[in-house]
Formats: C-alpha cells, structure tokens, sequence
C-alpha cells in the first residue's frame, strides 16, 4: 500500500500511524527476558518539566488551518508515543491538521511518506530522520518543492532545515558522564559505551558523555560498541559479547532506555555483578529501577518528548505565521538518580 494512500480524506488532527512492525531476530540469550528486581512502591519523581522555549512559541493562533505531515522514527518506543501525545494535543489546541506516520525505522519508508507529503501539498513537514544521512535527499526534495522541513528529537545531515526542535543531548550526555566520573567512578574506572553511531542526537550525547570523562584521567573508556538499530534485544547480545571480551569494565553508558535496560538483561543472565550501568530517556520503567535502589541501573537522562511534540508543532505554527524561529530549538535535559525521587 502506498503511504498516500493512508492519507486521503484526512481532517483537523487526522492522526495515522503505520502499523508495520520491524522484524528482529530472537536469540537463544533470551533477549526478551526483562530484568527482574525488587522495586520501591509509591517513588515520585520530583523532576519538574522545563518551561517550553519563549523562542517558539507564536504570538498568535494559526493564519489558517495549516497541513503538517509527520514522519515518526518509530511508533513502539515510549519515547515517541509521549512525543506523539505531544504533537497531537498541541494540533489540537492550535486547530491545524497533523498527519503522523511511523517509519518504523525503515529509511526507504521514510523517504517515501516525505514523498508522500510532498505530493499532498503539505504546509510544513516534521521528520525525525531513521538515518541522518541518508534522509538528506527527502529533506532536499522537499525544499525544492518550496515545503518548509523542521526535524524533531534528531537531526538531519543535510538539506535545509528551518528548525531542529530536540533535548539538549551534549547537556545530557554532560550530567551522565559527570555522574558516572564523580558518583560511581570518583575518578577511576573503565568505561563502555554501547553505541548507534549513525544518529545525530546520539552523537551528540556520546560527545558530552566523552567530555565529561576526559577531565579525568583516571577514568578509561576501553570500549564503544555500536548496537544495531538501539534495539533492546540487540542490545542483549552486544553487552553479553562486550562483558565476556572486556570483564573489567566498571560502567556502561546505554545510549537510550532500550540499550540499557537490554544491558540489564545481559548482566541477569551471566550473573555479572559490580556492573553499573546509566542510560538515556528517562523512561517510566528505567525510573522504576533507578527509584528502587537495588539495580545496576544508577542514573539516566531524562528527556520531555512530550514538549518536544509541543514545542515542535508550536515552532512550525510560528514560522508559517511569518515569525522568526532560529535554526535549533534546544528542549533541556534532567538526571534521574535514586535521591531525585521522594519515597
């Protein structure tokens, strides 16, 4: 089925979400098996929010009823279900249309509901790119139709880009790094990361990580491994490879929820012990564990998909209605560790 045909007789707020999934190898590693471990009923995280950037927000409702096709990186992460959420209730309140698909981390996908949104005459389009790179030419044709593209949680490497609404990921990656140096390591220690070196928003949270760390000379980083597609399952097996090549890691950085809590996993099943592990998202159920005190997993990243959404169609709203936006929107980052939830 071609992707424009999901889109016909679309209304305010026509909110369609392919739903093809990806296919991923089980392994004999029991790659599905969640960890397991006593946690703390009743934990509250007293995190609040951050306001949403003055910068994008419009100083007066939509001109028009404007047409805004989504292209999601993905429709079953926790991540962009929230962000999603945000889109929509924003849509909602500015009275636009939005059409939102899911890539489901496919590239051709992708470029073809870009394609998609391009032939419907779409006033603006929202890609959260599956590859920074090869989305380029997506973004390029679209320009050439004169459609204003802005990118949401992750950037593109190229073609023009009004606006890239996303977390801060270098301040991110800074506060996992410095609590890594200071908290777990106090300064001496070796170091993984399990990586998806393809992604924008990653790379940027590796660099602030890795800038942490190198103010102290004592901490090593003696492995960064690249974990297909930042899978859960794959994460599994990359940490059990990575455990059993290098057994005196200290830390391991999972680049989001899904690779560490798949590190979680790994250390369960080889019965590894004196492995921390601090990750990136923030999720409700990496907060479960943090919140317990009793798993591996010590500290994460938080990021607000959910005023990213908002902020996003906001920015857009805002630009369409003649007013200034600048290249980058930077959504702040928190840490959550076990002393940040009340009990």
């Amino acid at each position: 089925m071609k992707v424009s045909s999901l889109m016909q007789n679309s209304v305010v707020l026509a909110v369609t979400i392919v739903t093809s999934a990806i296919v991923t190898g089980c392994t004999n590693r029991g790659a599905q098996t969640a960890p397991t471990v006593s946690t703390t009923s009743h934990a509250t995280l007293m995190l609040p929010e951050p306001a949403e950037p003055k910068i994008a927000i419009p100083s007066k409702p939509a001109k028009k009823n404007y047409r805004i096709g989504v292209s999601l990186l993905t429709q079953d992460d926790p991540f962009y279900i929230s962000l999603k959420n945000g889109l929509v209730k924003e849509a909602t309140k500015e009275h636009v249309t939005l059409t939102a698909l899911s890539a489901d981390k496919d590239l051709n996908k992708q470029i073809n509901q870009v394609q998609s949104f391009i032939t419907e005459k779409d006033d603006a389009i929202v890609v959260c790119p599956v590859d920074s790179t090869g989305i380029i030419a997506a973004v390029q044709a679209a320009n050439q139709a004169h459609i204003p593209v802005f990118t949401a949680d992750i950037t593109a490497d190229g073609g023009k880009v009004v606006s890239a609404i996303a977390s801060d990921n270098v301040e991110g990656g800074k506060l996992v790094g410095d609590y890594v140096a200071k908290k777990l390591l106090k300064g001496t220690g070796n170091v993984a990361i399990l990586d998806l070196k393809t992604i924008t928003s990653v790379q940027d949270r590796v660099k602030g990580f890795k800038e942490a760390l190198a103010a102290y000379p004592g901490i090593k980083i003696v492995a960064d491994e690249n974990v297909p597609g930042a899978t859960r399952e794959n994460a599994v097996n990359k940490a059990t490879d990575l455990l059993t090549a290098t057994p005196n890691i200290n830390v391991i950085f999972g680049i989001n929820d899904p690779v560490a809590l798949g590190t979680l996993s790994a250390l369960q099943q080889m019965n590894k012990t004196g492995v921390d592990v601090v990750g990136f998202d923030g999720t409700p159920e990496a907060q479960n564990y943090i919140s317990s005190g009793t798993s591996p997993l010590k500290a994460d990243a938080i990021q607000f998909p959910d005023l990213i959404g908002v902020t996003t169609v906001d920015a857009i709203v805002r630009y369409l209605n003649g007013q200034s936006l600048p290249p980058k929107v930077p959504i702040p980052t928190g840490l959550v560790t076990k002393s940040t939830f009340k009990h």
